[in-house]
């Protein structure tokens, strides 16, 4: 008979088990109270930061420069306003950030990946933010100095309004361009829209309005012609009554209740008045 092999049975080593998990236990302890340390500092150093902002941007005016810009329309049924919007922003942003480094005391995992893309990308969205109030402020105010430039003209609001939504589209472009979102559609499309307004401008002015603004500007020199003779009439007179009111001889069609030849008239007349009286009768 052939000879029986013994397979010798595995043999399970529970003691080196037990002392590999509480090794893994003694490394990680450490580890997540250094997380949670870094995310409560962090935490408190957020909010602090978020306030303080909060008071240095409503002591710098941007609170009016987003109502001037309509920026506060917008946000008028929100719980915050656009500095408290900014801060928020700012905030979480922070937080972010803190848990970034939080997480970085694990080492390099998917979740710790996808926030240090985000953090990244944060500082961009907070500018482009910065530019979409500035450029609104900006369409605000070129509203109404061309308002008030054209107010005289019937298509003065219209031109207005079209100098605003220009100036505003710009301030979106650079803000989309800035946060890198459509960046391949945003680019044409601007280009686009400034080689539409150069046609127009070149065809209009090169072609159709060339005689429109030939009249205009003859009857712009007429009028300066007119006005520039009313002037120099103005002053000539100016000038004859202040060398008659420096000779101290005024004229005599300028002195009250005379008119030239008046003086002759009232002499002749108490002349003749002299030589008419009548003697006295005699009894």
């Amino acid at each position: 008979m052939a000879a029986v092999r013994q397979i010798p049975s595995a043999s399970i080593n529970f003691s080196q088990g037990m002392t590999d998990a509480w090794s893994a236990v003694a490394r990680f302890v450490p580890k997540f109270v250094g997380f949670l340390v870094i995310l409560a500092i962090g935490w408190f150093i957020s909010r602090l930061l978020a306030r303080a902002l909060d008071v240095v941007l409503r002591k710098a005016g941007f609170e009016r420069m987003a109502e001037r810009g309509g920026i506060s329309r917008m946000l008028a049924n929100s719980k915050y306003d656009t500095t408290g919007l900014v801060c928020k922003v700012v905030y979480y942003t922070l937080l972010l950030i803190t848990l970034q480094l939080a997480l970085g005391v694990f080492g390099t995992n998917p979740v710790s990946t996808m926030i240090n893309g985000v953090v990244a990308w944060l500082p961009r969205g907070l500018v482009a933010i910065a530019i979409v109030v500035v450029a609104a402020f900006i369409a605000r105010v070129v509203r109404d100095l061309v308002g008030g430039a054209l107010s005289s003209l019937s298509y003065g609001g219209t031109v207005a309004m079209l100098a605003s939504a220009f100036v505003l589209g710009l301030g979106v472009i650079a803000a989309l361009g800035q946060a890198g979102i459509a960046t391949a559609i945003t680019g044409p499309v601007l280009v686009a829209v400034l080689a539409a307004i150069v046609g127009v401008l070149v065809v209009g002015v090169g072609g159709g309005l060339v005689t429109p603004m030939r009249e205009r500007w003859e009857r712009m020199l007429n009028s300066a012609e007119h006005e520039a003779r009313a002037a120099a009439t103005g002053l000539s007179a100016y000038r004859q009554g202040r060398a008659d009111a420096m000779s101290g001889q005024p004229r005599q069609a300028d002195m009250p209740g005379m008119t030239p030849g008046s003086q002759g008239t009232q002499g002749t007349q108490g002349m003749g008045g002299g030589g008419m009286q009548n003697p006295p009768m005699g009894g």
